[in-house]
């Protein structure tokens, strides 16, 4: 009798564990040290599919490239054994893959930016952005191009691979990958669901991302959100950063007179419109470094609690000062992390007659400034702009919809045109939320206190439609190096923040989540 209830419970215990988990796959954790030779042993392969995806050109502007990234894509999660579908939207289609466990366990989907900035090849220090090139530091700081002895690099963790988009962002996507493979390789899964969603035209601002998530709410349902994007906090320890700032841009046309004048013919009698614009632009910020606009900052309180926290990150204001190469910073905020929960305006570009090689002695037709303003989730952007644009007409410019006609040139001394676009909308999830904990819980076994936790970065990221439309929190993994010149010439990527993005991806993927 004994027996056959033994043999009963056996049974039960069997298919129970049979259902709940695919029968080729182990659902277990790997120790710390395991993790790290793996993840060393690993480097050398990840290196090369990194150099391999970097060879793709991933402008999102144009769907050749868009289409030949989402097909490697789909081609490296198929022999994940995902299951992927395209979404296709009325620009570039997204590329979804999951790997379900048990509808018992949670779900995370990850976040993948597989587009990148358009590149000046002229800028580069070689000769294509698209292939990448690795480098060391000279003596002398200039970087130099390390010989190759057949497709063998060695490791060291001050080496850095030179490509477009190798930080920002097929460097984290291709850790996150080499982590997946790692798994597979040792027969083993997550003890949770993966679902994860790749944008083509994130830096365009993925216009369509909002309407794909609304249309496939069933789909991308899950309970967290990791963004396998941005850059490290400056210490360059592991970061986890739980917001991002929105983004609303601008562009202010001044008109002067209908074509460029000869400046000695005309000069002390036709008003140039650069004077007038010099005026508008240093009336926008104070001596300080803040905002002018009245109630531009209304709403954002920090508490002392919220501004210990900020402050107690590892970094120096003066060694950030001299980083820059600065000698006085903006007091916006206190700090520079506090810094970064504000709401900012700034002139990203100014346009006018000629420079350079090129200048010559006119009064300009017109000058084209172009602003961009990071917004917060107390900030809404629509009122920011309405603000701008209030204070350049108090200014006394007559605002026009296109070209200004004859009339409106004669009645009106300040005319302008003004036109903005509202970007990705700000998101912020709770530092100490479960989802805060169950990624420290993963960090801080791998790193241990060498993690740091960031409210917010200052940058921007399309992702609050998840956060909104599925009601998911968003946490943003952060493995590349801070001087890593993203959408700048000469992108890079630290070797040794990417055997540590590595490491943090399968933190993550052996941590097991709470039910």
């Amino acid at each position: 009798m004994a027996k056959s209830i033994f043999f009963q419970r056996f049974f039960i215990v069997f298919l129970l564990n049979f259902f709940a988990f695919p029968t080729h796959l182990k659902s277990q954790s790997i120790s710390v040290k395991k993790m790290e030779q793996l993840a060393e042993e690993k480097f050398p392969d990840a290196l090369s599919n990194l150099t391999t995806f970097l060879r793709l050109p991933n402008n999102g502007n144009f769907p050749d490239q868009v289409q030949e990234n989402l097909e490697y894509c789909d081609s490296i999660f198929r022999l994940l054994n995902f299951k992927t579908q395209v979404l296709e939207t009325p620009g570039a289609p997204l590329l979804f893959a999951e790997k379900l466990s048990s509808k018992k366990d949670k779900t995370i989907l990850f976040y993948l930016q597989i587009d990148g900035q358009p590149v000046d090849t002229l800028e580069w220090d070689q000769a294509d952005p698209f292939d990448p090139v690795i480098k060391s530091k000279a003596a002398d700081g200039q970087w130099k191009k390390i010989p190759q002895e057949g497709e063998t690099i060695k490791f060291d963790p001050e080496f850095r691979i030179f490509a477009r988009s190798a930080s920002d962002s097929k460097g984290p996507a291709m850790a996150f990958i080499s982590a997946l493979q790692i798994l597979k390789a040792q027969g083993l899964h997550p003890q949770f669901n993966i679902k994860v969603i790749m944008d083509f035209q994130e830096e365009l601002g993925s216009p369509h991302l909002p309407e794909a998530v609304k249309n496939h709410k069933k789909l991308l349902v899950a309970d967290y959100l990791l963004i396998m994007d941005g850059t490290r906090h400056l210490s360059n320890w592991p970061t986890i950063t739980y917001g991002a700032r929105g983004i609303a841009t601008a562009s202010l046309r001044i008109f002067g007179p209908k074509t460029p004048l000869h400046s000695g013919q005309y000069g002390n009698f036709a008003p140039n419109p650069i004077f007038e614009a010099s005026k508008l632009i240093g009336s926008l910020k104070d001596a300080s470094g803040r905002v002018t606009l009245p109630g531009f900052y209304d709403g954002i309180k920090l508490s002392e609690k919220e501004k210990t926290a900020l402050n107690s990150l590892p970094e120096n204001e003066d060694s950030l000062k001299l980083r820059l190469g600065i000698s006085k910073a903006d007091r916006v905020g206190a700090s520079y992390q506090e810094a970064l929960q504000y709401p900012t305006l700034n002139i990203r570009g100014l346009r006018s007659a000629w420079v350079g090689k090129e200048v010559r002695t006119v009064i300009p037709d017109e000058m084209l400034i172009e602003f961009d303003l990071r917004l917060v989730p107390e900030s809404d952007g629509e009122r920011l702009i309405g603000l701008l644009r209030k204070h350049i007409v108090n200014q006394g410019y007559h605002l026009v919809d296109s070209i200004p006609t004859e009339k409106e040139r004669q009645d009106f001394p300040k005319l302008a045109n003004f036109k903005y676009r509202l970007g990705s909308l700000p998101f912020r999830t709770n530092m100490d939320s479960e989802l805060g904990r169950y990624l420290n819980k993963a960090m801080e076994k791998v790193f241990g206190k060498r993690v740091v936790n960031m409210r917010s970065t200052g940058g921007s990221q399309p992702v609050a439609p998840f956060v909104h439309s599925l009601g998911v929190p968003a946490v943003s993994i952060r493995i590349p190096n801070p001087d890593n010149s993203i959408h700048a010439p000469n992108e890079n990527l630290r070797f040794g923040n990417y055997l540590e993005g590595i490491l943090m991806c399968l933190a993550i993927l052996n941590q097991p989540t709470s039910h």
